[in-house]
């Protein structure tokens, strides 16, 4: 199949991710860009990322990540981000879990839902996360339980079947993952924030030829 454009007839997309962060690390720039259009764009989150900051214990971790994840989607154009109550890094996929996908997919009726990548490694050497793994798994299998599923299912990860050209709204996906301020100041404490995010919002957004010199890669898993 060759490499398609994402759709545009569609008002309403539901992103479904596992933890604070994860958005801003692969979708940032095409969110920016949908919203800018003036199409609606959720974010539901499995965890609050509360085990995700070294040295701090869940307890305060959790609503500080919740902050920098609420503060982040604001900045493109995200208001509605709804948190669950699964425990950060034992994601998996659960009647549990999946029942709570479901129910959100749903009560919001999208066209479009959004989620991460399932494959077990996004290149040689770079192995994919167990949670990011079984919580796209649960999200294929709640599509596949409804009566009535949305237009579109995808993945953001390699090897894409469409793409979104996003010359012009990397800056604002750089500025969006910058507010995950603590997070990356703890994880990279000798790389300043802003250095940080430009370079994976660069690295997310490759050049594919006969598109744009930025583009977010999807991967078709569902459509009807």
């Amino acid at each position: 199949m060759a490499l398609q454009p994402f759709p545009t007839d569609w008002q309403t997309a539901l992103v479904l991710v596992a933890h604070p962060d994860d958005p801003e690390y692969g979708v940032g720039a095409a969110v920016a860009k949908w919203t800018s259009a003036g199409k609606a764009v959720h974010y539901a989150l499995a965890s609050r990322g509360e085990v995700g900051i070294a040295g701090m214990p869940p307890e305060e971790a959790g609503p500080l990540r919740e902050g920098e994840q609420r503060r982040s989607a604001a900045i493109v154009g995200v208001d509605d981000v709804e948190f669950w109550e699964f425990p950060d890094s034992n994601i998996r996929d659960t009647p549990e879990l999946r029942a709570k996908i479901a129910e959100t997919i749903e009560a919001l009726g999208p066209d479009v839902v959004i989620t991460l990548y399932s494959g077990p490694s996004w290149a040689p050497g770079a192995p994919n996360q167990r949670d990011h793994i079984e919580f796209a798994h649960a999200v294929a299998a709640a599509y596949d339980s409804l009566d009535d599923p949305p237009t579109w299912l995808f993945e953001n990860g390699p090897e894409p079947t469409h793409c979104e050209v996003v010359d012009g709204y990397t800056e604002i996906a750089v500025n969006s993952l910058a507010a995950h301020e603590v997070y990356l100041t703890v994880l990279d404490p000798d790389t300043p924030v802003l250095e940080q995010a430009r370079k994976q919002v660069e690295m997310s957004t490759p050049a594919l030829p006969d598109f744009g010199e930025r583009t977010v890669g999807f991967i078709l898993k569902r459509h009807r």
